[in-house]
């Protein structure tokens, strides 16, 4: 009987010791790819976040491999041997999900990097944003599955059960998709939404009399952010079944109107210069649209729609905002007996009868 005890011990020791190595050198490599690929992220938090997602589990799943090797050594007793075994068996199985689910959280991270949604031209960014962060969900979800499975596999009396029930696994399969098929339809709307896209993050839609912008798509429902910071939360399924309004379907370019009433005198020719000289003092202006059209006469007044572009919602709305006071103002300085006004006719006899 030698110092170990025996050359067995001294084998598993060696085994531990090389794979803490080789799972140290590996880790090391991983963490030096990271920073190498994460120079593209600004935020240095972001950066430590990532990082530190990489690192703990992973050398707790090395810790726990070695521990499972040196098991032997430290338990004797061979009942608490194959208990603490077990324990540890799951206990691996937890840490490597929690290592593949941030593995697939990282990799869309640097793939994201180079996917800028605030850039003028983002409908392409918009676009992987969408899919991926999609994809992301459905691999961890099917991550997630695969752990529980085999988590309750390492159980003797679970498998049994399982193999029994193999045979009626047909009826058990139609039965839960009976029960579940509103969940699995609105699962099945997320996946049809990542393929064929008819929304993406960052599109401006119109859903039920709601006007705002898509903050989140999951498998099972879409988080839609209102004008007035509200959230509108929607299944997944509403945009396959239902007609919505999307005003940023195949480009970020959006077009706006201001509507100002004038009296039937008021020329409208120098109107149109004036339009394009505010727009182009703006700044916010994408050179695209400058439009001044008659859309609508009444008794009273008649109705001018002044059509802008620019190239996002926000900015547009700014640039609404900004033509419309600057029109109203011009007309005040330059024209203000040509604003609406009501006139009333007086019959000159009628005047002179109720006189007398």
């Amino acid at each position: 009987m030698n110092l170990f005890g025996g050359i067995e011990h001294v084998e598993r020791i060696f085994i531990s010791a090389i794979v803490i190595v080789v799972g140290v050198v590996i880790i090391y490599f991983a963490i030096r790819w990271l920073s190498k690929y994460l120079k593209v992220l600004k935020e240095k938090l972001v950066r430590k976040r990532i990082v530190r997602r990489a690192v703990i589990p992973s050398l707790l799943f090395v810790a726990l491999i070695s521990l499972k090797l040196n098991l032997p050594l430290v338990i004797s007793d061979v009942g608490l041997l194959a208990n603490a075994s077990h324990f540890i068996t799951i206990l691996l199985i937890v840490t490597g999900t929690w290592v593949a689910i941030n593995i697939t959280a990282i990799t869309r991270i640097i793939i994201l990097s180079n996917y800028d949604v605030q850039q003028k031209n983002n409908l392409h960014a918009r676009k992987m944003h969408t899919q991926l962060r999609i994809i992301e969900r459905i691999i961890v979800f099917t991550i997630i599955f695969f752990a529980i499975a085999s988590i309750l596999m390492t159980f003797d009396s679970i498998r049994r059960i399982g193999i029994s029930l193999f045979a009626s696994a047909g009826v058990a399969g139609l039965i839960l998709g009976l029960a579940a098929q509103k969940v699995i339809g609105g699962m099945l709307a997320g996946i049809q939404l990542a393929i064929t896209q008819p929304i993406r993050i960052d599109d401006v839609v119109i859903v039920e009399k709601e006007w705002g912008w898509i903050e989140e798509i999951t498998l099972t429902y879409v988080v839609i952010r209102l004008w007035d910071k509200r959230r509108l939360v929607v299944p997944s399924t509403y945009f396959i079944e239902k007609p919505f309004e999307n005003w940023t379907r195949t480009s970020a370019q959006i077009l706006g109107t201001v509507f100002i009433y004038t009296d039937y005198t008021m020329p409208i020719e120098p109107l149109r210069g004036v339009f394009e000289e505010i727009l182009k003092q703006s700044g916010i202006w994408d050179g695209n649209v400058a439009n001044v059209q008659v859309t609508n006469s009444t008794n009273h007044s008649l109705e001018l729609r002044f059509l802008m572009s620019a190239v996002d919602s926000p900015t547009l709305w700014d640039l609404r905002v900004y033509a419309r006071e600057k029109m109203v103002e011009f007309m005040q300085q330059n024209y203000p007996e040509k604003l609406p006004r009501a006139r009333v006719m007086i019959d000159k006899d009628e005047m002179d009868s109720s006189n007398q």
